[in-house]
């Protein structure tokens, strides 16, 4: 039995937990706020809003609901765009309508939802943090100039936000109705159930949902599935003997946010903001990344780069490998049937470090990339560089740790014949095909060009 409150209602179904939440919405519930676009997460017309319980207040993340798993509800507050309606319009609403941001319509309610999350977030209530909020929202009809002027009005209002009693203060202006005041004490009612982690054949593990529901949608409604973000036990991210642990179903916003993460680079939200929309991030898992095991995993490139370990658990049993050396062939890992991933862990920088992550695609943000790559290095106080590594995704059957290229760079001094020789070495390393995101040739350049971006970024007075 599932059990969530979905606006101001306490459900309990025994629908499959592989159904996807929207189609719960929309089909069961008759909720057809909530628009279907895609399937796939990108345009963002079925976001909602999913406030989980912590301590003593609810935290909301906005979500592509045509992504995620019925499962993944068990225990939180499902908000759609009816659960935000008030007598007249809210303060979003009216902005929407004030500034014509809104034709054809279809999007709207996504975009209303986006807002809503970036009301109730604890992100700077300005202009360029309201649209990232609403980077992962497609409108085809408006030209967003309509919509950017509605959220400086929906900024300007949130200017006076009480940060120590945000969802009373949003309740008492006309942002949110009544009811929110309530649901810390609803969702008392929602007791979760964690999930047996014990795995065999039969069952599925899914984090966020946010690739299996595009490459596998028909296979996940009848399948048994263990959801694993229902696990605090697989969540976190903290510091232990010199090293970052993460706990495998911690999402890609929570690594965004945290400042063990933010301390590797200070431009670690570029970084991420560059990986997926907010929607998206804040659902997709550390472990699905991996798992998935795509050639061009942004969040394997990165983790690469850091020279990380994977810890797998096989019904108890702890295996730690290198990062390197899970991913085995394409689509191939490193994996029992039976084990699932635990957590990942890298050694945090003891000396000067310098940490890049590079990513072209087809569309500048929110895309799959054609190529990406990501570098780490450390240096002493003389500028020789005591460790170094190197990965890239898009050249290989698998994210590539560059062996020869990091070797080569480690215990060197810097400079600029370093670095120009360090291109060739890694183009020996490399074995990209030609597909629909760019030839062989064109990989080849990107990944030359994009090693450049990385010195260039990091070492500015170096001409590489």
């Amino acid at each position: 039995m599932i059990k969530f409150i979905l606006n101001n209602e306490l459900i309990e179904t025994d629908l499959p937990s592989g159904m996807v939440l929207a189609d719960y919405i929309r089909y069961k519930e008759c909720l057809t706020g909530t628009k279907l676009g895609c399937r796939e997460g990108d345009c963002g017309a079925c976001t909602v809003l999913v406030g989980t319980r912590v301590g003593s207040e609810v935290i909301y993340e906005s979500v592509t609901s045509c992504l995620m798993p019925l499962g993944n509800a068990q225990s939180k507050h499902i908000v759609t765009v009816e659960g935000v309606n008030i007598i007249r319009l809210n303060k979003i609403q009216a902005a929407i309508a004030d500034e014509g941001g809104t034709q054809c319509g279809f999007c709207t309610p996504g975009f209303i939802m986006s807002l809503c999350g970036f009301a109730l977030s604890k992100e700077p209530k300005n202009q360029e943090k309201g649209i990232l909020a609403i980077a992962g929202n497609i409108c085809r009809c408006t030209g967003y100039k309509s919509i950017e002027r509605a959220l400086k009005q929906i900024v300007q209002e949130l200017q006076e936000l009480d940060t120590n009693n945000r969802i009373n203060w949003l309740v008492e202006n006309g942002f949110l109705p009544n009811y929110f005041v309530n649901i810390e004490t609803k969702l008392k009612e929602c007791v979760l159930q964690e999930t047996d982690l014990g795995h065999d054949a039969q069952k599925i593990f899914v984090g966020g949902g946010t690739d299996l529901y595009v490459q596998r949608p028909t296979e996940m409604l009848p399948a048994e599935i263990v959801h694993t973000t229902q696990r605090q036990d697989l969540k976190g991210i903290w510091k232990a003997n010199g090293r970052c642990h993460i706990g495998a179903s911690t999402s890609t916003e929570a690594l965004k946010q945290s400042p063990l993460i933010q301390s590797l680079s200070p431009n670690s939200d570029h970084f991420f903001n560059l990986i997926s929309s907010l929607q998206i991030r804040n659902m997709a898992t550390v472990a699905g990344n991996l798992v998935n095991a795509s050639p061009i995993g942004d969040l394997a490139v990165f983790l690469l780069a850091l020279n990380s370990n994977i810890i797998l658990n096989d019904n108890g049993a702890l295996r730690e490998i290198p990062l390197k050396n899970f991913f085995k062939g394409y689509k191939t890992l490193d994996k029992k049937e039976t084990e699932f991933v635990q957590e990942i862990n890298f050694d945090l920088p003891t000396e000067k470090h310098y940490f890049n992550f590079e990513k072209v695609c087809k569309r500048t943000y929110l895309d799959i990339a054609s190529v990406n790559t990501a570098i780490n290095i450390e240096c002493n106080l003389h500028g020789e560089i005591t460790k170094a590594s190197l990965a890239a995704g898009g050249v290989a059957p698998v994210p590539k740790y560059l062996t020869k290229t990091s070797a080569y760079l480690t215990g060197q001094t810097v400079s600029e014949a370093l670095f120009k020789n360090s291109l060739d070495i890694a183009q020996e390393e490399i074995s990209p095909i030609s597909d629909v995101r760019g030839s062989e040739e064109y990989k080849r350049l990107l990944l030359r060009q994009l090693m450049k971006a990385h010195y260039q970024v990091l070492f500015p007075e170096l001409v590489v």
